[in-house]
C-alpha cells in the first residue's frame, strides 16, 4: 500500500479550516430499504469483522480481493508518505487528512476521498481511540474499467472544469452497499473472480452518475488533461534519475510547455520538478526501510549528487533527517 508529500503545509491552514468542503459526492438518487446510518453501521461491523479474521489489532491489512486494504487504528498516527493510484478512500470511523502539495483534505466518518490519478501524498488518521478506533477502507479504481462504463452511459456525464486530482464527498447509499458486498465477497474466496468485476463495474457507474460526475468523468475521458498528465506522470516514474524536460513531457502530452505546466499543477498541486523530488525521496526512503541502503546510499541510487542535499530535503519534506526518520517509521505501521 503505497502516501507522501511536498512541503508539510500546516494542517490548520486548510482552505476552510476542519473539514473539506464536500459537493454531496456519491449521493445516487436511488432509494434503497436501509437508512445510511444503517448503512455505515454495517459497514463498520464488516470492516471490524474482516480485520479480526486477518489477525485483529491496528495496521493496513492486505485483502484477497485485489487493491483493497481495509484499516484501523487505536490512535491518532504520525503523518505516512505514499504514492496513491486511482482509488476511492473511505472512512467508516473516526477521520483522516490527506496533503497533497499545498493542498489540505479532511474527511471523516460517511465520507470518501477519489483519487484520479498516481499522486504522492502524506496521510495520517487524526480522529482515533481504544474505544472508537479508526475504521477505513481503500480500493484501488481500475480506469479502464470506467472508461468502458463511461462509454455506456447515454448522455454521458459533462465533464466539470479544471481542478484538483483529488476530492472529498459523502458516501451515499449505493456505493455504501457495493463496498458491503465486496467485504462480504471475502468470506466466499471461490467467488471473488467472478462476482468482484461487476461489483466494481457498479461502483465505477455509481461514481459517473452521482452528483460529482463530472469530477469523477475527467478521470476517465480518453485523451483528456488527466490521462495526458497521467501518461507524463508515468515517464517522471520510469527513471527518477533522468532530469525532468518539460519540453519533451509536454511533447508527449501533445500540450504547449505552458498549458502542460498549468494543467499538471491544477491536477498534481505541484510543478513536475517537485513531483520528481517527492518520487526520488520517497523511493530513498524505501530502500532505507527495507534495509537495502543507507544514507548516502540511497540518496545516490535516486539520483542525489550531494548527501547533504539529500538530507536537507528529506528533513524538509519528513520533518526529521533520514535516520531519525526511519527509526520512527519502522515502528509504527503507516494508515
Amino acid at each position: 500500500m503505497p502516501e507522501l508529500t511536498s512541503f508539510l503545509p500546516d494542517p490548520a491552514g486548510a482552505a476552510d479550516g476542519a473539514w473539506y468542503p464536500l459537493h454531496n459526492a456519491f449521493s445516487a438518487g436511488v432509494a434503497g430499504k436501509r437508512s445510511v446510518p444503517a448503512m455505515s453501521s454495517a459497514l463498520k461491523l464488516a470492516l471490524n469483522r474482516q480485520m479480526n479474521r486477518l489477525g485483529g489489532g491496528d495496521g493496513p491489512f492486505a485483502t484477497a480481493v485485489d487493491g483493497l486494504y481495509l484499516m484501523r487504528a487505536t490512535d491518532a498516527t504520525l503523518p505516512a508518505p505514499r504514492i496513491y493510484r486511482p482509488a476511492l478512500c473511505i472512512v467508516a470511523q473516526g477521520a483522516k487528512q490527506v496533503m497533497l502539495g499545498e493542498s489540505t483534505f479532511n474527511y471523516r466518518e460517511g465520507q470518501a476521498l477519489v483519487i484520479g490519478l498516481e499522486l504522492p501524498v502524506l496521510g495520517r488518521v487524526v480522529q482515533a481511540s481504544a474505544e472508537q478506533p479508526f475504521l477505513g477502507l481503500n480500493l484501488d479504481l481500475d480506469v479502464q474499467v470506467m472508461r468502458d462504463v463511461l462509454a455506456q452511459l447515454d448522455p454521458p456525464p459533462r465533464p466539470g472544469p479544471d481542478a484538483s486530482g483529488v476530492f472529498v464527498g459523502h458516501l451515499g447509499e449505493a456505493l455504501s452497499d457495493c463496498v458491503l458486498r465486496l467485504l462480504r465477497l471475502l468470506d466466499t474466496p471461490e467467488a471473488i473472480p467472478v462476482i468482484q468485476p461487476g461489483i466494481m463495474r457498479e461502483i465505477c457507474y455509481w461514481l459517473l452518475t452521482g452528483p460529482n460526475a463530472g469530477e469523477v468523468c475527467k478521470i476517465a475521458l480518453p485523451n483528456g488533461p488527466t490521462e495526458r498528465i497521467a501518461g507524463a506522470i508515468h515517464q517522471l516514474r520510469e527513471d527518477i534519475t533522468r532530469a525532468v524536460r518539460i519540453d519533451a513531457l509536454a511533447a508527449a502530452a501533445n500540450m504547449s510547455p505552458s498549458t502542460f505546466h498549468q494543467h499538471f499543477k491544477t491536477l498534481t498541486s505541484m510543478t513536475p520538478l517537485q513531483y520528481q523530488k517527492q518520487l526520488r525521496l520517497l523511493e530513498a526512503r524505501r530502500l532505507m526501510l527495507a534495509g537495502e541502503a543507507n544514507a548516502s546510499g540511497a540518496a545516490y541510487q535516486v539520483g542525489y549528487e550531494s548527501a547533504s542535499q539529500f538530507s536537507r530535503e528529506y528533513a524538509r519534506m519528513f520533518g526529521t533527517p533520514p535516520k531519525r526518520d526511519v527509526a520512527v517509521a519502522r515502528l509504527s505501521p503507516a494508515i
